[in-house]
């Protein structure tokens, strides 16, 4: 992932924090050893502190290559929205000659990875998530799902390294920024009002 200067969030903490915890899905990597490529797995996470924590059906092709390799990636990426190059042209501006692009928040979360199969243990991973998920819910502890634990696996990372970087148009002055604020506004579609949020930021 390329990061700029004017785009990276790898200092703030608090922002990278956010985003990850506002998205908390992503893609887990994982790249083994002498494969072709590495496995990729889409899924629900949660940032529990310095630690990664989520569940994956036992048959998931990637226990093989953290067998291999216990380093891994979870890459999370969001809140985006395309960016026209007419809408970067303000005042006299020739809006033919603006560049377009796209707006996103992207995190690369790097460590090892950890597999439980403890019953207990993946009960209590798996506790965490749906309370994270549903908040509000009362549901049967999934220590009351018994034999049916043992169709799962838990994963903890241990962050080691994060990559943090938010594309928002930092590299330009502030009334092009709210001059493309009030176009996704204006323009609200899929997206617009997450990266509406992160521009404004």
């Amino acid at each position: 992932m390329l990061i700029r200067n004017h785009d990276d969030a790898g200092d703030d903490e608090t922002r990278w924090r956010s985003f990850v915890q506002s998205q908390g899905f992503g893609h887990f990597v994982a790249s083994g050893r002498d494969r072709d490529i590495p496995v990729i797995v889409p899924t629900q996470f949660l940032l529990d502190g310095d630690r990664l924590v989520f569940h994956l059906a036992r048959a998931n092709p990637v226990f093989e290559a953290l067998a291999e390799n216990p380093q891994c990636v979870m890459s999370v990426a969001g809140d985006w929205a395309y960016i026209p190059g007419a809408w970067k042209a303000i005042n006299d501006e020739d809006p033919a000659l603006g560049i377009p692009t796209t707006y996103y928040g992207a995190v690369q979360l790097t460590g090892l990875a950890t597999i439980v199969d403890d019953h207990p243990a993946v009960a209590s991973i798996l506790a965490d998530q749906v309370a994270d998920l549903e908040p509000h819910t009362a549901s049967v502890h999934p220590s009351g799902h018994g034999a049916m634990l043992g169709a799962i696996r838990a994963i903890v990372v241990e962050v080691t390294t994060v990559r943090a970087k938010m594309k928002y148009g930092a590299n330009v002055d502030q009334s092009h920024r709210r001059h493309v604020a009030q176009l996704l506004g204006d323009r609200d579609g899929p997206g617009d009002a997450a990266a509406l949020r992160q521009l404004q930021i």
